[in-house]
């Protein structure tokens, strides 16, 4: 029995150590919340971040926004990987809508030529931004349909792998399938 009342002790002595006045929460401690007291100056040597604000209401009015965003080799690799990490579930990794899910919710092959010819890439920008019928909004702020995960500038990259990286890594990983 008494062997019994020190396993119990034991494993109870966490608790009571947590228990002590000098463990305090980190949540509790005096601090300063945004928007609270005067703002201060900026420290000196900070660097100051231009972003590019979405001033579009909605898909439609996006489709002559000029690509701010140069395709380059960089920006086009920047857009491969978020592709791969938020696209490639339904369109597929090659964009060709060949995952499991795109017959399930009738995403489009973003690879064949209506895709690449007729949509500008401020409609497919727009398409990221706002989201279609069935695909989430990748760009509205919280609160509203979207999740919110890309910033505007990783949604220009993700244009740019679209519309000049996205054939040629569908024809490559086509040939190497072949082989």
């Amino acid at each position: 029995m008494k062997i019994k009342s020190v396993i119990v002790a034991s494993m109870m002595m966490p608790a009571v150590a947590m228990a002590w006045p000098w463990s305090t929460d980190m949540m509790n401690q005096p601090n300063i919340k945004p928007q609270e007291g005067a703002m201060l100056d900026f420290p000196e040597r900070s660097i100051p971040i231009a972003g590019m604000p979405t001033q579009i209401a909605d898909r439609e009015a996006s489709r002559n926004i000029k690509n701010p965003v140069q395709a380059t080799a960089e920006s086009v690799n920047t857009g491969r990987t978020l592709f791969k990490i938020y696209c490639a579930a339904c369109h597929g990794q090659t964009g060709a809508a060949e995952s499991p899910v795109s017959s399930k919710i009738g995403a489009i092959a973003l690879n064949d030529d209506y895709v690449q010819d007729s949509l500008t890439e401020g409609w497919l920008w727009g398409t990221i931004t706002f989201g279609s019928y069935v695909m989430p909004a990748y760009g509205v702020p919280q609160g509203k349909r979207g999740s919110n995960d890309l910033t505007v500038e990783e949604r220009w990259h993700v244009v740019n792998y679209m519309k000049h990286g996205l054939v040629k890594d569908a024809a490559a990983a086509t040939k190497t399938a072949a082989k």
